[in-house]
């Protein structure tokens, strides 16, 4: 029987602006490096940085809850002029946060 996987959780936050404004220069980083530099990447990167900025001071600290909010929230975002979508974000957004934390994403590990 397959095991479940443990929720990851981060630490409590100390600086909320400070890790949203790290949150936004690492993902526009990804987006223009996934596909190609875009003027939109930048406010993709934004309004995923303040979601998570604000669930962060809310008191959330569980990955997989951070994920969901900024899939659903980014749901309003027009990605009409972008490559990207809600889904894509949500996971550069996990992935970037599970690398800051050390935590290799391969293979379910």
């Amino acid at each position: 029987m397959s095991q479940p996987i443990p929720p990851i959780t981060l630490p409590p936050v100390e600086k909320p602006q400070q890790e949203g404004e790290w949150l936004q220069t690492a993902l526009v980083k990804w987006l223009d490096e996934e596909f190609i530099p875009e003027t939109v990447n930048q406010e993709i990167a934004q309004r995923a940085s303040q979601i998570f900025v604000r669930q962060r001071m809310e008191g959330e600290n569980d990955l997989g809850s951070l994920v969901i909010a900024i899939l659903t929230e980014m749901q309003a975002f027009d990605f009409s002029k972008s490559f990207f979508s809600e889904f894509a974000i949500a996971n550069a957004v996990s992935d970037l946060l599970l690398d800051s934390l050390g935590i290799d994403r391969c293979c379910g590990q």
